[in-house]
């Protein structure tokens, strides 16, 4: 297995780069979360995965170990391969999918090419626990890049002293009578009544 490559970026793409490392060029496929990490840059050290088919080695390249372990989280879950979840990483950053898995926000994973609505519920049925269990979630939940109105409801219920996990519970439970609720102020309300 190889662990990680570190090297000099020979050529970028959104999909792929060839990282030299002593004279040997290796391709390596990236989703668009890990390009834009590393597109000004020379020289990099990518964590890697190694797909091994009978038609071709792929290596799998990511910057950072949470998006990595989120990746083979995903190709865990049966019908969902290597394509399809670097596919997801590039559509949504890392902490959105955990979001959306531990959170059951099936749209969310949904909007993903290639996910439908059985896979959605498959993933977050499969990997909901492992997610949870995996990641130290509340600060996962609480970052400020891309709120969504999940997360900021969620930041509202435990500030107002609800214990995190019957909040999360509540506005998953209001999200899913009303999948399409858009406003912040009415999921609060929503969600404080069903507690």
């Amino acid at each position: 297995m190889i662990a990680y490559l570190n090297g000099k970026l020979a050529y970028k793409s959104p999909a792929l780069v060839h990282i030299d490392i002593n004279g040997v060029g290796y391709e390596v496929q990236i989703s668009l979360n890990t390009y834009s990490r590393i597109q000004g840059l020379e020289a990099c050290k990518l964590l890697t995965w190694l797909h091994i088919k009978e038609d071709g080695h792929t290596l799998y390249g990511f910057f950072e170990e949470s998006e990595r372990s989120l990746f083979l989280l995903l190709i865990s879950v049966s019908g969902i391969g290597a394509s399809t979840a670097r596919m997801m990483l590039s559509s949504l950053q890392p902490e959105d999918i955990t979001r959306a898995i531990m959170m059951e926000n099936e749209k969310m994973l949904e909007s993903v090419k290639g996910i439908g609505a059985k896979t959605a519920k498959r993933v977050i049925l499969e990997l909901k626990d492992k997610v949870k269990k995996g990641k130290d979630h509340p600060t996962h939940l609480s970052l400020p890049v891309n709120n969504t109105i999940q997360e900021d409801a969620l930041n509202a219920l435990v500030t107002l002293g609800i214990a995190r996990n019957m909040a999360e519970t509540a506005i998953t439970r209001v999200m899913k009578s009303d999948p399409l609720l858009q406003n912040l102020e009415e999921l609060i309300k929503k969600a404080l009544k069903s507690l």
